[in-house]
């Protein structure tokens, strides 16, 4: 009596397949094997990076020039005002906040006064900047707030950024080189209590912060974060000031690259900055989400594809039901699943010191199938939508 063979995933009813089926099954096992060996290869690479600049030389924290730090802030949250005052209370010999809103009404100018009446001996200073000069509101004010500054270094961030006291010396100390014409931070989210504010904390920990220090490692910082942009006014004048980048969805993006481009040097501060994470909504979150992927996509194109690359765990999942279960392919996801939690460890756990890994690190895997089919969905438009906002997105540009 013939030996039975063995159904796989592939049998139905006991059928067999067609050679052309067999011949698309291979293919697809190929091209998910390959896409989860290169995957590994990507979290086996940011792992080096992290460790590359966790032991980079750290300039001297004995440069410390006036600095005027720029605010351009809108609405408030619980949150606001904790992020403000840790702006106040740095460590720094001489500096000045200025705050700038465009509504006279915001709730944000309320804070503002309170700081000013909390450390009267500080310079803080609100400035109105009535006039939208383009779709991105945050540099508008920026254009408006720049001729209030005092001090030839400039340090922007977003209004939810939460500061340490030693951030501006951290911030400072590369300048000491004059070829560095930018200084840049990583950061990290403090979520609120809902699953997509949690998946939005383990996208900046585990996933895009350790794209920045692969790029770093690869091809130099040739960008800057919107959490910290710290700039020389004559290097922002030679790249022509805020105003350029007055209709860009990524400000941060485009002042590092302009930066880079006109031959100076962009760095990243040894320090670490928080930002407050709302409490998104699963519609807000994927909002949120899709604004960030198409203004990578449209930032830099050939590197949004590359990006395919560093999706592990979903490719060695579609190994495994393409390969009908075979032993190797649940080997292959195993692999890939140890380098995952490898590269977040590296990243949010070393670099980071992300005090909120460890409680979300469960949510890794799922993570990384919704942001691959996000990051799917994101060729399927070119709109945005910003603060309540939708706009249109091309050539790094906002339309109305």
């Amino acid at each position: 009596m013939p030996e039975a063979r063995p159904k796989d995933f592939g049998d139905v009813g006991g059928s067999r397949r067609s050679p052309r089926e067999d011949w698309i099954r291979l293919a697809l096992e190929i091209l998910f094997a390959l896409l989860t060996v290169c995957a590994i290869a990507y979290y086996l690479l940011v792992l080096w990076a992290a460790r590359s600049f966790l032991r980079r030389s750290r300039p001297p924290e004995n440069f410390a020039p006036p600095v005027t730090l720029l605010k351009p802030v809108r609405g408030d949250d619980p949150e606001a005002f904790a992020a403000f005052e840790s702006h106040c209370l740095l460590d720094y010999p001489e500096y000045e906040v200025i705050f700038g809103v465009w509504d006279p009404t915001d709730p944000a100018i309320a804070a503002v006064e309170r700081l000013q009446r909390q450390f009267p001996e500080r310079p803080i200073r609100l400035v109105m900047c009535p006039q939208p000069l383009g779709a991105n509101r945050k540099v508008s004010n920026l254009v408006q707030m720049l001729p209030h500054a005092r001090f030839q270094y400039l340090v922007v961030n977003d209004s939810d950024i939460r500061v340490a006291p030693d951030y501006l010396r951290k911030v400072m100390a590369p300048f000491c080189a004059p070829e560095v014409g930018v200084v840049t931070a990583l950061y990290r989210g403090a979520p609120s209590s809902t699953l997509g504010s949690w998946l939005e904390s383990l996208g900046i920990s585990a996933d895009f912060i350790g794209g920045v220090l692969a790029a770093r490692l690869l091809e130099g910082v040739h960008f800057a974060l919107g959490s910290t942009m710290a700039i020389r006014a004559d290097v922002l004048a030679r790249i022509g000031g805020f105003e350029p980048l007055l209709d860009h969805l990524a400000d941060d993006y485009e002042l590092g690259k302009r930066a880079a481009d006109a031959g100076f040097r962009v760095e990243i501060a040894d320090t670490v900055v928080d930002t407050h994470l709302p409490a998104y909504s699963w519609h807000g979150f994927l909002e949120h989400q899709m604004r960030w992927w198409r203004g990578i996509r449209d930032s830099r194109p050939a590197g949004y594809l590359g990006l395919a690359l560093t999706f592990g765990l979903p490719w060695a999942t579609l190994a495994v039901l393409a390969a009908g279960g075979a032993g190797w392919a649940w080997l292959l996801l195993l692999a890939a699943l140890l380098a995952r939690y490898a590269m977040a460890q590296g990243v949010a756990g070393s670099v980071l010191n992300d005090p909120e890994y460890r409680r979300l690190s469960a949510l890794v895997p799922f993570r990384d199938f919704v942001t691959l089919g996000i990051w799917l969905a994101a060729f399927a438009g070119h709109t945005v939508t910003w603060r309540g906002e939708r706009f249109l997105l091309k050539d790094r540009k906002l339309y109305r």
